[in-house]
């Protein structure tokens, strides 16, 4: 199966912004919801952001006001804004694009890196 492809990371000091970049496979009639979820070395994957093919959109608690999820259906492609980055916000941050049919599909990640 064809992965998201994600673009963006890097490293950042404190306070500073980051914005990636997920391309999907398949056409975006066929996608009900994308979204970003993070693993930290000892943590389990978690949610950080989804947004429905109707735009609905979800946060994590830690990351709202701070983050903001958006997509262009043109171009299949689904953005992670991040503002007033913290330490704590160093991960590999996952792709997931969700199925009408067929199930979910995840990217191979993209660091991010928060120095204090």
């Amino acid at each position: 199966q064809v992965q998201p492809v994600e673009s963006g990371g890097g490293l950042v000091q404190a306070g500073g912004s980051l914005r990636l970049s997920c391309a999907a496979p398949g056409n975006i009639f066929s996608i009900s919801r994308m979204g970003w979820y993070r693993q930290a070395p000892g943590n389990q994957r978690e949610l950080v952001a989804t947004i429905t093919s109707g735009g609905n959109t979800n946060y994590a608690d830690s990351v709202k006001g701070r983050f903001t999820i958006s997509r262009d259906n043109a171009k299949i492609t689904v953005y992670l804004q991040m503002n007033s980055l913290k330490p704590e916000d160093t991960a590999v941050y996952y792709c997931a694009a969700d199925y009408w049919v067929g199930g979910s599909s995840w990217g191979q990640g993209t660091q991010v890196t928060v120095s204090s």
